[in-house]
């Protein structure tokens, strides 16, 4: 099976016209504004803030506004929501659109306990009649932007009809695409992601689809394409600490050579520069706490990471942190730890 031949032009969602076929998955804890400003700075167009409750944003959390933070060049943007309760999404996803996100994503396929647990995320998959009611009150409340779906391949069910199902109401109710991740609820993030599923869906409905699962590098995504017959990729855990993924993957697709990994200088810059943004925007105390995964995400796999990891559970200041990079591959230790 080849490429998809819209890969060779602009996806077009409603009124929202991309012109990469890859977008960057929401990921609770992960996709935060700084990510996404150094995301777009290696070549990224289109991302989703993190998960957001439709309960939490219909009550005006202080929370739920904090993950909402973004800026005028961080665009195009989409949201995604989470919930079980038609009238509450269909409230949340009209202020989404009266806020100015450019697209808009239900969560079918959340497997996390405190999600499901209330009838939410993956759950949905088991109820079909709930899920079609979603879309539903979601569809009548958006009148400009996109209204898309994420869902998993199956709660439990191996087979992938699950998402099939859930796939043919997103359709039937009008929505502009789907992403189907090729693993169950069941699975979690563990054992591979199964893109026979993946095709599945997209050889039952006529709306565009994105993959999901197991893309870490440009030739991935080509080997998911060719498989799946896929409209696009969702780009999930494959982009913490790599944001060079994006143009790797523009150039797999196109059937160039892939470019050469980064220097351990430029990942050092280019951290550095996350943890600055995350300082702009967060204040010291809450980005030194949040860079302590953040930074161990770019120096995966390095030798030195386990050093490091162990170093940056100490950090308190701006300034250690800054150090910390600075002396990574050095063979130094830039301050002492108890």
């Amino acid at each position: 099976m080849g490429l998809s031949p819209i890969l060779s032009g602009m996806i077009q969602l409603k009124n929202l016209c991309l012109s990469s076929p890859i977008i960057q998955s929401p990921m609770a804890g992960c996709t935060d504004l700084a990510f996404r400003l150094v995301a777009r700075e290696h070549g990224m167009e289109m991302a989703f803030l993190e998960m957001v409750s439709s309960e939490a944003l219909v009550r005006g959390h202080q929370k739920t506004s904090n993950l909402m933070k973004s800026v005028e060049h961080d665009r195009p943007l989409g949201a995604q929501i989470v919930g079980c309760k038609p009238e509450v999404m269909g409230e949340a996803a009209r202020r989404i659109e009266d806020m100015g996100f450019a697209l808009l994503d239900i969560n079918c396929g959340c497997p996390v306990p405190k999600i499901t647990g209330p009838g939410g995320g993956s759950a949905l998959l088991l109820e079909p009649d709930t899920t079609s009611r979603i879309f539903e009150r979601v569809m009548n409340n958006i009148k400009r932007i996109p209204v898309t779906a994420k869902m998993r391949k199956g709660y439990v069910d191996e087979s992938g009809d699950e998402a099939v199902r859930i796939a043919k109401i997103a359709e039937e109710s009008g929505l502009a695409a789907v992403t189907v991740h090729g693993r169950t609820r069941a699975q979690g993030y563990s054992g591979k992601a199964d893109w026979q599923a993946i095709r599945k869906v997209k050889e039952a409905v006529r709306i565009p689809v994105f993959g999901n699962g197991d893309v870490a590098s440009g030739e991935d995504a080509r080997r998911l394409l060719e498989t799946t017959g896929c409209d696009g990729v969702m780009i999930g855990r494959g982009a913490l600490g790599n944001p060079w993924i994006y143009r790797s993957i523009l150039s797999a697709m196109a059937g160039k050579e892939t470019p050469a990994k980064p220097s351990l200088e430029e990942v050092k810059k280019t951290a550095l520069r996350h943890f600055e943004l995350e300082l702009e925007i967060e204040g010291e105390k809450i980005a030194v706490l949040k860079c302590r995964k953040i930074l161990c995400w770019y120096f995966q796999g390095t030798p030195g990471a386990g050093e490091f990891r162990n170093q940056v559970n100490y950090t308190h200041t701006a300034n250690q942190m800054r150090r910390l990079i600075e002396e990574f591959g050095k063979g130094t230790v830039p301050f002492n730890t108890p």
